[in-house]
């Protein structure tokens, strides 16, 4: 009898995280990737400015 209760204990473990996730990966609103692929769209525009190409790198004389 005192095996049934430790198997017991894992299953109500399983049931206790299955219902957890379910109720965890419920979706409240459903949201799309626009703002984040926006703000990715102008952080590149902003570094394409700001390198401009290889001729404006400084050189030092040895």
């Amino acid at each position: 009898m005192g095996a049934l209760i430790w198997l017991l204990i894992p299953l109500v473990a399983a049931v206790a995280a299955g219902l957890w996730g379910s109720w965890a990966n419920r979706t409240h609103r459903i949201r799309s990737d626009g703002p984040e692929l926006d703000g990715y769209a102008r952080f590149r525009a902003a570094m394409e400015k700001s390198h401009s190409g290889p001729d404006d790198r400084v050189t030092t004389a040895p």
